[in-house]
C-alpha cells in the first residue's frame, strides 16, 4: 500500500470490500446509552435496529471529531506514510470539517506527510465506493498526491438515489417539515432523493406507492449510469431485503452483466432514514 486509506462506518461496507481500508468507529446513542459501530456491516443485526425504529427507540448520531483522526493518522504518519480519508459529506455532517482540521494540524507537524480528506459529498455507499477505489490506487502503487486528484475528480460521478418508506425519520432530522410528513404518509407518496452537487440531500421526484419508487430508481439509474457491459452497483436496505432484490433484478434488465452487492444499510445514517430506505448506489456520467 503506498498510503493509508481511512473511511468511517457510514461507509456502508461489507467485509468482501474492505481490503486495504481502516474504518474509524462511529458513536451513537440508543434511548441515551452509548453505542459504538465499528464499520462492518455484516456484523450489524439490522432488523434489531430497524425494529427498534419502529418501535419509537431514539436514536441520536456524533460527529467523528478532529481528536479521533489525528489519534488514528499520527502513527501512520510517525512511521513515514500518507494519508486519505473520505469522509461523508460535508452538506449533511460536520465530521468532514474535523477531519480537514486535523489534517492541517498534522501536516504542520510533520510537513514532508500529506494528508488529504475527499469530501465524497454523499453517504453509505456514496462514500464507500470512493474508499474502494482509494484502496485500489494505493494497492497499484499510486502517489498519494495523484490518487487525491483522482478521488476527487471522480466524486461527480458516483450517483446515490435512494427512497424511504417512512417521512417521520427525514422529519425528525429537519429535512422535511411535518406538514409534509403527514400530507405524503396520508397519499402514500414517496419521494426520490439524491445527493446532489453540493452534497445535501435533496428531492428530485415525488411518485405514488412503493412499487412505483423502485421503478423510478430504476429509472434514474437507466438514465445517469456508464454504458459499460459491466457495472458494479450497490444496493443498501433499512430491512427490506425483499425490496432490495426487486431492484436488483430490475437493474439487471438493464445490464445483464452488473455485478451487484446488496447489504443492510449501516446504522449510522440509518437512523436519519429509517427502516424501509432503499438506496441505489453506481458510477454515472454524473449525478
Amino acid at each position: 500500500m503506498s498510503f493509508a486509506v481511512f473511511a468511517d462506518g457510514s461507509a456502508n461496507l461489507p467485509k468482501k470490500m474492505l481490503e486495504g481500508i481502516q474504518v474509524l468507529p462511529c458513536e451513537y446513542t440508543l434511548d441515551g446509552k452509548p453505542q459504538t459501530y465499528l464499520g462492518d456491516v455484516e456484523q450489524f443485526d439490522a432488523r434489531a435496529f430497524y425494529d427498534g425504529l419502529r418501535s419509537g427507540h431514539a436514536v441520536k448520531t456524533s460527529l467523528l471529531n478532529t481528536q479521533l483522526f489525528i489519534t488514528h493518522f499520527t502513527p501512520l504518519m510517525t512511521a513515514g506514510q500518507d494519508v486519505i480519508y473520505v469522509s461523508s459529506s460535508s452538506g449533511i455532517s460536520g465530521t468532514c470539517n474535523a477531519a480537514r482540521l486535523a489534517a492541517q494540524e498534522l501536516m504542520e507537524q510533520y510537513p514532508e506527510r500529506f494528508v488529504h480528506v475527499v469530501d465524497s459529498l454523499g453517504c453509505g455507499f456514496g462514500n464507500g465506493l470512493l474508499a474502494v477505489h482509494a484502496a485500489e490506487l494505493s494497492r497499484q502503487g499510486t502517489d498519494a498526491r495523484k490518487a487525491a486528484e483522482i478521488l476527487d475528480a471522480e466524486v461527480p460521478h458516483i450517483c446515490q438515489y435512494f427512497t424511504v418508506d417512512d417521512l417521520n425519520f427525514l422529519k425528525k432530522t429537519g429535512r422535511v417539515s411535518g406538514a409534509t410528513a403527514k400530507i405524503a404518509t396520508v397519499l402514500n407518496i414517496k419521494p426520490i432523493l439524491f445527493g446532489d452537487a453540493t452534497g445535501h440531500i435533496v428531492s428530485c421526484e415525488k411518485v405514488r406507492g412503493r412499487k412505483r419508487s423502485i421503478e423510478a430508481l430504476v429509472k434514474k439509474y437507466e438514465e445517469k449510469r456508464l454504458q459499460l457491459p459491466y457495472a458494479d452497483v450497490c444496493i443498501s436496505h433499512g430491512d427490506c431485503l425483499e425490496d432490495a432484490e426487486t431492484l436488483a433484478a430490475l437493474v439487471r434488465q438493464v445490464t445483464p452483466g452488473a455485478s451487484i452487492t446488496i447489504c443492510q444499510h449501516e446504522p449510522y445514517s440509518g437512523a436519519h432514514v429509517g427502516p424501509g430506505m432503499l438506496g441505489l448506489f453506481f458510477r454515472g456520467k454524473e449525478r
